[in-house]
């Protein structure tokens, strides 16, 4: 049987992957996993929240000043509020995203404990990664 066996990195990631085809927004399908010693504790793609309009069905709501989509919350911002909501721990966890975060994710990832973040692909503002790694997370594109 000649197999060849993926790495836990290569793994978490193609299930952020996979959770971004999830996605609502029609502006950019992003999925995110939150695992801590290698299994999944959470996760999360952009969507509206619960019970609320998908950009899917209405439109994407777009702010005049940033030109971005409004109606959905981010990937990261979305498995980090799950797991708070269940009451799971996010400390020292690491963060597998298709997508390297935005400002205003990073500076929920600084309070959730993350201790490492991995991305696939870089967002076109750095400015959330240079967050990150002031408050000394870890960054890694893979």
């Amino acid at each position: 049987m000649g197999s060849e066996r993926i790495t836990v990195d290569e793994m978490l990631m193609r299930m952020a992957e996979t959770c971004a085809l999830r996605g609502t927004c029609t502006r950019k399908s992003v999925g995110a996993v939150i695992a801590r010693e290698t299994r999944v504790i959470s996760t999360g793609y952009v969507g509206a929240p619960a019970g609320m309009p998908h950009c899917l069905d209405v439109g994407c709501l777009i702010d005049p000043h940033t030109g971005g989509c409004i109606r959905t919350l981010h990937a990261e911002a979305n498995a980090i509020a799950f797991a708070a909501r269940k009451g799971i721990a996010t400390e020292g966890s690491t963060l597998y995203t298709t997508l390297s975060p935005c400002l205003a994710c990073a500076k929920l990832i600084v309070p959730a404990g993350i201790a490492c973040v991995k991305y696939s692909s870089e967002y076109r503002d750095k400015s959330g990664v240079e967050y990150l790694e002031l408050a000394n997370i870890r960054c890694q594109l893979l």
